[in-house]
């Protein structure tokens, strides 16, 4: 099994595919992110994987054809050179910002040898359900049918492939200009039989459809801009497009600490990344996708009843009931358990939800000039309960289950849920409350500047009254609380980097022992540091993290400081998201633009 960094993500704004480098796909979960795989080799040995490869000795590289998900492996044989290219179908003839409405869940291979002649093999090891299930394996006019519980493929390929059990296989031999395209469909038994794709002119497709959404999400002019480009076209690819939801990361249970037991499902969409993800998504000129997702977050919520926590996350669809438990079968990635499906997480109460949503409101303001009944209400609400509410201690933006505390970055955000919605009382219709709302924010600053600070230490802490640190306090100047020059400011960032980093990595709090560095925590400290005026360091760092990027450019969760490599659920798209977020600060301190807190974000286009 491959290691974290060696997979290429493939995605249709639908779902998502994992590729290694010697041409295995070793997880797709049709026909949504969250959905149970059908190859899940990531997670365990008998997890299912379709393989395509060389017969004999390879050496590799790899590429995205330009502006697109759509993968290029190049294998260099002793006798001639094979290209496989890989994708997941768009919806046919989809461009521009439609691309992914009716993706139609095919995987798309297509094989073609450019010099020489190559032996190729093709294995196909189905095992739907998390590999729960060995499927039944037929062939049928249509194409090779694969069956199992609730799931239906049919294997489409110009070449003969054979049928071993529940194994498909198939070995043949390619010379310069020859190639075989194979396409693997997806539907649930319920649906209407599948109408296969003509594979080549389906790839063909996607990339035009790819490109196109590229060629209108080229506005950003700052520092780093091929890096910013492939991050919003992870992004882009992480989002479930039906409902404008962008999920954590496309994988289940990739771990914090190899071999630990802190693997988690990031298949569902956080409101507490909403804000950091709205603005990453204005900055790389996609304020289409940044509407759609800020609308998603206010569907999915709806009205609040009295008392009720509002959810941190749902399901890509809106969901609710998360509810979490243990795939026992898989052994984990390096064998990590417990392999985990769903994610408790959804029953906590996190302050700092409500300052993200009012948060993403002022983001938007220019273009919510009108706002609707039911979203006033809504914004207004948020804000009475973070009145009410940002005294009580909760279980924090890490999701700590060993119980609530009283946590500085809760509080911060509740202080930006009160200011926001004083600033935007006007359009809120709400002046009346605006004495009640400042003299609650007034409040919380105060217990933020008395409670949060740790004369001992010299700096802001994780959470009132206590000593340890949290990289969540890097957060205090990119969302306006003080101004990154500020004394206090300057020597919390000092003392993070002090003794919470190594080098360019940050863990994300004191006493985090073996875990590994997350990589949002080394882009907010770039943040912080473009803005105390500090651009060299910014730079240095933003340039160290984003080289550990794999090959293609993708991040996961974490780094772990040992030996560098990747770890966590990947592609994580908070990652992604504070890689664009710091190249603009870093871009907006060089221009003579000191960025400020709370507006880090463009203009309006």
């Amino acid at each position: 099994m491959a290691v974290i960094s060696d997979y290429a993500l493939l995605g249709d704004s639908h779902g998502a595919a994992l590729v290694s480098s010697d041409g295995s796909v070793d997880w797709w979960c049709p026909p949504r992110f969250d959905a149970p795989s059908v190859f899940a080799r990531l997670l365990g040995r008998d997890g299912g994987f379709w393989s395509i490869r060389p017969l004999g000795r390879y050496t590799t590289s790899r590429h995205y054809l330009d502006g697109t998900m759509v993968l290029r492996t190049e294998f260099r044989t002793d006798s001639g050179v094979l290209w496989l290219t890989d994708a997941l179908s768009l919806g046919a003839g989809e461009r521009g910002h439609r691309i992914g409405y009716t993706s139609p869940h095919v995987l798309l291979r297509q094989v073609e040898v450019v010099d020489g002649a190559v032996d190729v093999a093709v294995e196909v090891a189905a095992r739907p359900e998390y590999g729960l299930v060995n499927p039944t394996v037929a062939g049928t006019p249509v194409g090779i049918e694969i069956s199992g519980a609730a799931d239906r493929l049919i294997l489409t390929a110009d070449r003969d492939l054979a049928v071993d059990g529940s194994l498909v296989t198939g070995r043949f031999t390619l010379a310069a200009g020859d190639s075989a395209a194979f396409a693997l469909h997806h539907r649930r038994a319920a649906d209407p039989p599948t109408v296969p794709l003509d594979g080549r002119a389906a790839l063909r497709d996607t990339v035009a459809g790819w490109q196109s959404w590229d060629r209108i999400h080229h506005d950003y002019q700052g520092p780093y801009r091929e890096q910013v480009r492939r991050s919003a076209l992870v992004l882009q690819a992480l989002t479930y497009q039906p409902t404008g939801a962008v999920v954590a990361a496309a994988t289940t249970s990739l771990p914090e600490r190899v071999g630990g037991a802190a693997n988690w499902d990031y298949r569902f969409g956080w409101l507490r990344d909403g804000s950091v993800t709205l603005k990453a998504l204005w900055v790389a000129a996609c304020p289409d996708e940044a509407h759609r997702f800020f609308d998603w977050m206010a569907a999915s919520i709806g009205s609040l009843d009295e008392g009720e926590h509002v959810p941190i996350m749902f399901g890509v669809g809106g969901e609710r009931d998360l509810t979490e438990h243990t795939l026992e079968h898989l052994e984990g990635y390096q064998g990590s358990r417990p392999v985990r499906v769903g994610n408790n997480a959804w029953q906590q109460k996190q302050l700092d939800v409500l300052g993200e949503i009012l948060e993403c409101t002022w983001v938007l303001r220019h273009e919510l000039a009108d706002p609707s009944p039911a979203a006033v209400r809504l914004l207004r609400a948020l804000a009475d309960r973070a009145a009410a509410t940002w005294r009580e201690p909760d279980a924090s933006t890490w999701e700590g289950r060993e119980g609530e505390r009283h946590y500085l970055t809760s509080k911060l955000l509740c202080w930006v849920a009160l200011d926001r919605a004083v600033k935007l009382a006007p359009a809120l219709d709400a002046e009346a409350q605006v004495p009640r709302w400042s003299q609650a924010m007034k409040q919380c600053r105060e217990a933020i500047l008395a409670d949060g600070w740790s004369t001992s230490r010299g700096a802001f802490t994780g959470a009132f009254g206590s000593d340890h640190l949290d990289a969540g306090a890097l957060v205090m100047p990119i969302i306006g609380f003080l101004p990154g020059d500020d004394e206090r400011v300057v020597a919390t960032v000092d003392t993070i980097r002090r003794e919470l980093g190594r080098g360019d990595l940050v863990q994300r709090w004191t006493g985090a022992g073996e875990e590994g560095a997350f990589i949002i925590c080394s882009y907010w400290l770039v943040q912080a540091l473009a803005m105390a005026g500090q651009i060299d360091a910014a730079k240095q760092i933003f340039e160290s993290v984003t080289a550990r990027a794999n090959d293609l450019g993708l991040l996961s969760e974490e780094i772990d400081r040992r030996d560098g490599s990747l770890i966590g659920n990947f592609p994580q798209a908070l990652s992604h998201i504070g890689l664009i977020n710091a190249a603009w600060a870093i871009g907006e301190s060089e221009s003579g633009t000191k960025p400020r807190g709370g507006d880090t974000a463009p203009p309006r286009r």
